[in-house]
């Protein structure tokens, strides 16, 4: 038990994975919060015009 414990301690394989995973959790928090944000902004846009136009 004692050396499947000391590999497991060694190994470095899965810390990439682990990097990775808060990598594109990163993004993916900045790009929908863009997305949301931009949203936000061209609706008004948007309704801004439609009443122009009316």
């Amino acid at each position: 038990m004692i050396p499947v414990l000391h590999r497991f301690w060694l190994e470095d394989g899965g810390q990439d994975i682990a990097e990775y995973a808060v990598m594109l959790a990163t993004i993916l928090i900045l790009v929908i919060g863009t997305i949301r944000l931009i949203g936000q902004h061209a609706n008004t846009a948007f309704s801004n015009v439609a009443s122009a136009l009316q």
